[in-house]
């Protein structure tokens, strides 16, 4: 039976599984959540916290980001492990997997959350903490990255899913200091990643839906 992907193609969890999908060329039927029915209402009935992606096997939805590469990784296997074997490799994978959603996809919602607000409900306190954040998780991020081609585990893994488009959109939101070289270094190696690149390209199209402007060149 064909699995079904309900997203959107410029959303930065949507991107991070789709390169899971692209890495082992598993198939699967996009279903595009831009407000349309019928597709809008059978999202809502499957998973009525409404956040994307979403995966359905059969009768199975998964939702979350991690848990469907994880899922893939059991039900849906291909030549490109995810998760390693190892049990102490997988629980660095797993850290990093957390390091970019929380400490630098979640401040850089914030910020962009923000400015998709009316001025009365501004957060300018909330945006500044953020900002903060996210200079934070470069520096972390600087040193970790110094002698490592991907974020852990030893290989291309769940940690470098979450890292390409939360590095994209966080460059965006709140542009990384020259002086994190080793940053720049990982986040172009990240877009040059075929299953990455792929997944950019199916958002280009988007790209005027970001509130602070996408910068030119800084793909």
């Amino acid at each position: 039976m064909t699995l079904k992907l309900y997203g959107h193609p410029f959303s930065s969890y949507h991107q991070k599984a789709l390169i899971a999908f692209y890495e082992n060329d598993v198939p699967f039927d996009f279903v595009m959540l831009d407000g349309s029915e019928p597709a809008n209402s059978d999202f809502g009935a499957l998973w009525p916290i409404r956040r994307f992606p979403l995966l359905v096997d059969g009768e199975r939805p998964v939702p979350e980001a991690s848990v469907i590469i994880e899922y893939l990784g059991v039900h849906h296997p291909g030549p490109v492990r995810l998760i390693p074997e190892d049990p102490d490799a997988a629980i660095e994978v797993r850290l990093l997997d957390r390091f970019f959603d929380n400490y630098v996809m979640t401040p850089m919602q914030k910020v962009v959350g923000d400015a998709l607000r009316g001025e009365e409900a501004r957060d300018a306190q909330g945006v500044k903490d953020a900002r903060t954040q996210l200079d934070t998780a470069y520096e972390v991020l600087d040193r970790w990255m110094a002698s490592r081609e991907w974020a852990a585990g030893g290989a291309f893994s769940l940690a470098d899913c979450a890292a390409a488009p939360s590095l994209l959109y966080a460059d965006w939101t709140h542009a990384i200091p020259e002086r994190f070289a080793n940053v720049h270094a990982y986040r172009r190696r990240l877009l040059a990643r075929p299953s990455y690149a792929r997944a950019l390209d199916e958002a280009r199209p988007y790209r005027h839906y970001f509130p602070l402007g996408a910068p030119e060149g800084r793909d």
